[in-house]
């Protein structure tokens, strides 16, 4: 058999609800890398919230994170890396703007520095993961340098306005994504990026076209790369507007889902 990319999303598609790799995908995940196929992840999170998975599945191709403002080689930095941050100007308009809202909070992350506006542990908690350098205070006078993503924390009945506010004022400059937990969460990257835009990066350095990319993923920052990827794969718990485009739909992320498909698609 020819050899294929597949691509996995990590949290409500490859990972259990314990943010866990089952054994049997795992198993079959090696599996395909044996028999000649590439693996490699695209995720919402920074690499040191998905290096644990990278490393547990050993492999050796290039990630996408942030929803494809940040992709790189962990194990070959002569690979290069696409990093694509939003504008500053942007990131204090947005700020300025939510005065108008009611929000809980917004994070900043700089690659894999954390900035949060107000004080909050359970944020914290969240964002620690791979003890990033972590700073507080109001992002107009404490962030840096262009970030890599913009986060708002809103309560849930407010996020539909908040996101329609920002595709009326800034539509031309950013793409933005809600999460669904541990709560509701709104993330804006630079305009015209999303995990599609890594995937093809990643399969033109290995020479593997369009049709021979299996992709998995569960949410709405999963809809570009289950389109782009010839054989685009939604998990049965994943979102109706995903399973409208997807070519395929397998088990949930609880049943072995993308295990599974593999296991029958590829022969393993």
């Amino acid at each position: 058999m020819k050899q294929h990319l597949i691509v996995l999303d990590l949290d409500g598609t490859l990972l259990t609800d314990t943010q866990t790799i089952s054994p049997y995908t795992k198993q079959i995940l090696e599996k395909a890398r044996e028999a000649g196929h590439q693996v490699m992840i695209a995720t919402g999170r920074p690499f040191r919230a998905s290096q644990l998975y990278y490393s547990e599945l050993n492999l050796t191709t290039p990630i996408v994170n942030f929803n494809g403002a940040f992709t790189h080689h962990p194990l070959n930095r002569a690979w290069g890396e696409m990093h694509s941050p939003i504008a500053m100007s942007v990131v204090h308009d947005v700020v300025d703007s939510m005065h108008k809202f009611h929000y809980q909070n917004l994070i900043a992350e700089v690659i894999d520095d954390v900035y949060l506006h107000n004080e909050n542990d359970t944020l914290l908690n969240i964002f620690n993961t791979g003890n990033p350098r972590v700073t507080t205070g109001n992002l107009k006078f404490n962030l840096p340098e262009d970030p890599t993503s913009l986060l708002i924390q809103a309560d849930e009945h407010n996020v539909p306005l908040i996101r329609k506010h920002l595709q009326d004022v800034h539509a031309e400059l950013i793409e933005h994504r809600k999460w669904g937990a541990p709560f509701p969460i709104i993330e804006i990257v630079r305009k015209g990026l999303n995990k599609a835009v890594g995937i093809s990066k990643v399969a033109h350095d290995l020479e593997i076209p369009r049709d021979r990319i299996i992709a998995f993923g569960d949410e709405d920052n999963d809809l570009e790369m289950i389109d782009y990827a010839g054989i685009g794969v939604a998990m049965s718990n994943g979102i109706d507007e995903l399973k409208s485009i997807a070519n395929e739909i397998t088990l949930s992320n609880n049943e072995d889902g993308i295990g599974k498909f593999l296991a029958d698609r590829l022969h393993l």
